[in-house]
């Protein structure tokens, strides 16, 4: 919410399709001040064309997207001013350097030379790129483009910030260098909408989460909430062979809240606690006994899989993104 009680980021009903492709089916969902939201879903569910929306560069083809109470469709140029986006790959220039990166975008943001001059300065220095600013941006790392392409998105100090999958292909050290900063301008009060296929990304950064699949809303909540709303324990049983995990799929997959196989594994949600791996290898009476049992605490991942049906890696052939 912002000061007056409305969400910063609201979509009511929000509907997109590219030719015979539905991308969005009536997402809705609000997005208070000062949080992180995760922003899940496999390939092909939605969640960069709900951003690209967000951030004025689509047209929705129905329903509405507000933020700051503003209609990105009625009003997009207000909307630009304030928001900042940083996409799954680097926008800034190559052949120029880190410094001459940010002051370019300072001043096509309209700032005034020594507030653009100021703010590049002190932007580097956060992001970690003081000793690297007078080096060409082609010869920094890729976790090094992606702090400056997040740096370059904040220099106009907007209160909302888009973030399309923004540590893909980052190396973990990489990946937790972002996460710190993003955590760091939650807490200054920016509003963040994370998309992300990490589930330990939304995990470790959202203070909220929402799911969508083939362009609908299927869950939503902290991420203790949606661990609690499919069950108290998930079964890793693994089989001497692929038909063995076959045939226990067929036995056991009815008596579970979710299941899903990976050749000869099979992972089942229960919300019946540790009494579910007694219950699943009596039910199996010799059928398939597992060679390897391993009873855990549900992920976020496993919460995709009841919700969506898919493991979160899981693509979906042809659809939107």
């Amino acid at each position: 919410m912002d000061g007056s009680g409305n969400p910063v980021i609201m979509l009511r009903d929000l509907r997109k399709s590219f030719g015979q492709v539905l991308a969005l089916d009536g997402l809705s969902l609000a997005v208070p001040a000062g949080s992180i939201t995760g922003l899940l879903g496999p390939n092909g569910s939605g969640k960069t064309t709900t951003v690209s929306i967000l951030s004025t560069a689509l047209r929705p083809d129905g329903g509405q997207a507000l933020v700051c109470g503003l209609d990105v469709a009625a009003r997009p140029a207000a909307v630009r001013r304030l928001i900042g986006f940083a996409g799954q790959f680097a926008a800034v220039d190559p052949n120029l350097n880190g410094r001459e990166n940010l002051r370019l975008i300072g001043r096509l943001s309209r700032l005034p030379r020594p507030v653009a001059r100021e703010r590049t300065d002190e932007a580097l220095e956060r992001f970690g790129l003081a000793g690297a600013a007078g080096r060409l941006v082609r010869g920094y790392s890729g976790g090094m483009r992606r702090r400056l392409d997040v740096a370059a998105a904040l220099m106009h100090r907007p209160p909302v910030l888009f973030l399309d999958e923004p540590t893909t292909g980052l190396d973990p050290e990489s990946r937790a260098q972002l996460w710190r900063l993003v955590a760091e301008l939650a807490a200054e009060g920016t509003t963040v909408l994370l998309t992300t296929q990490y589930l330990e990304e939304a995990d470790a950064l959202a203070d909220r989460v929402v799911i969508i699949d083939h362009g609908r809303l299927a869950g939503e909540g902290t991420p203790h909430e949606l661990r609690k709303r499919i069950g108290s324990a998930v079964l890793r049983l693994e089989f001497a062979d692929e038909q063995a995990a076959v045939r226990a799929e067929h036995q056991l997959g009815a008596q579970f809240d979710a299941s899903e196989r990976n050749g000869a594994v099979l992972r089942l949600a229960s919300q019946a606690g540790s009494s579910a791996v007694v219950g699943a290898v009596r039910a199996l009476d010799g059928a398939a006994d597992p060679v390897a049992v391993q009873i855990r605490e549900p992920s976020l991942d496993d919460v995709f899989l009841t919700l969506t049906g898919n493991a979160a890696s899981a693509s979906h052939q042809g659809g939107a993104r």
